[in-house]
């Protein structure tokens, strides 16, 4: 299922500043990861936050938001929020936020750089390798 580009837009927007943000197309959708680590994605229409195990309980008692299941047994420490969660611009903001910030306590890990788009920062495509033929 295809995501929803202008809700990419706005979250780009959001994390526009920071320089540590990395998209990469995962869950057939889109996600933006933290020094390799998945903060906030979308697949569909609709928003996927990882917010830890600690704060999962109560991001699932915010209005719209249910646990993520894509294999048929829901993911601890992800929530899926329906639109109406984040019409709003400071519901998304809010929403960002609580990903990014238990994004930032996971280790970094080592990107590989393949299949990663800078989204904070400068927006400039790394360029591509030609491999030279065999004689």
């Amino acid at each position: 299922m295809p995501y929803d580009e202008g809700l990419a837009e706005r979250i780009r927007g959001i994390l526009e500043d920071d320089s540590r943000i990395r998209e990469k197309k995962m869950f057939g959708g889109l996600t933006f990861m933290v020094d390799g680590s998945m903060s906030v994605g979308i697949n569909g229409d609709e928003l996927m936050v990882r917010v830890g195990p600690e704060a999962y309980e109560t991001a699932l008692s915010r209005p719209h938001a249910r646990p993520m299941d894509f294999t048929g047994r829901p993911m601890r420490g992800f929530v899926q929020v329906a639109p109406a969660g984040f019409e709003e611009d400071a519901d998304l903001s809010a929403w960002v936020a609580l990903a990014i910030a238990y994004a930032e306590t996971q280790p970094a890990k080592a990107t590989k750089g393949a299949g990663a788009k800078k989204t904070g920062g400068s927006r400039r495509a790394p360029a591509s390798r030609k491999k030279k033929p065999k004689r």
